[in-house]
């Protein structure tokens, strides 16, 4: 079992900036992958960013060249640099973790952050 707490969500205007933070109870070296979704009420959760154990990363195409993921091992923590934040960038952000074991995908989530942009 990952517990995940979330931090850094908030309101900015737009053009601003945040950073989202995630620490693992656990070690990250047992975590195959981390990253961050997003969901607006009656939308399907959309995967933001995402980094793979060994550094890979993905990005949706609409925060391209704005997001930025990244993860510290020694601290247990997965972080989304938010730069050059849209309105549409309005919406709760979860922060997942998944296990593959024995074939097996086991995720894990936080319980959301608020990221506000006004226009």
């Amino acid at each position: 079992q990952v517990q995940l707490v979330e931090s850094g969500g908030g309101l900015v205007q737009a053009g601003g900036s945040l950073r989202l933070s995630c620490v693992a109870s656990r070690s990250m070296f047992s975590i195959d992958g981390m990253g961050w979704y997003r969901q607006t009420p009656g939308k399907q959760r959309e995967l933001v960013a995402s980094i793979t154990s060994g550094g890979s990363t993905y990005y949706v195409d609409s925060v391209k060249g704005r997001f930025t993921i990244s993860r510290d091992n020694a601290k247990n923590a997965v972080y989304l640099q938010m730069n050059s934040l849209k309105f549409e960038d309005t919406t709760v952000y979860y922060c997942n973790a998944f296990s593959v074991v024995r074939g097996l995908r086991y995720d894990y989530w936080g319980q959301g952050t608020q990221v506000t942009v006004s226009s």
